[in-house]
């Protein structure tokens, strides 16, 4: 699918406010409502727009404590990998899990409420995955920049 300016307009928008009318969407770039609606659904259709959300400000749920908590295997097979990847779905404190290059496998974004409920999220619950051979704990003292993609970044270079 090709994304132009205003797809990609209509994306920032949606971005901010994911309940903003259809109306205000079709007043900001200029078109009628018809047309930013076919594009919404078109680009819902082609997997650009997965789905609609809402932000949830963990603290203010009594999570304070965000934790980066790489993992190394002990074994790298494929077999050993998928187990992992499926194990770590159902780890309800994991935000994100990624599969990075360097010096260990899997880099996890925990949020937990304190410092106790991570050594038990460390014991019980990620020490219970096959094939762990070790974990590394990074403790996040202030969030500087946290953000989902921007299509700003796309619509200045898109031009």
């Amino acid at each position: 699918m090709i994304i132009d300016n205003t797809d990609l307009q209509i994306l920032e928008i949606l971005q901010k406010d994911s309940k903003t009318k259809m109306k205000d969407i079709a007043d900001a770039v200029g078109m009628t409502i018809t047309p930013v609606y076919e594009r919404i659904k078109k680009m819902e259709r082609n997997g650009i727009i997965e789905n609609y959300t809402i932000s949830v400000n963990p603290k203010n749920l009594g999570f304070q404590l965000v934790a980066y908590c790489s993992v190394t295997l002990k074994e790298h097979s494929k077999e050993n990998l998928r187990k992992f990847e499926e194990g770590v779905q159902d780890l309800y404190h994991v935000l994100e899990c990624n599969h990075l290059s360097g010096n260990f496998d899997y880099l996890l974004k925990v949020v937990v409420r304190n410092m106790e409920d991570y050594q038990l999220f460390i014991s019980n619950q990620l020490a219970a995955l096959d094939n762990i051979g070790q974990v590394q704990s990074y403790f996040v003292m202030k969030a500087i920049k946290e953000s989902t993609f921007s299509c700003k970044n796309a619509i200045s270079t898109h031009k």
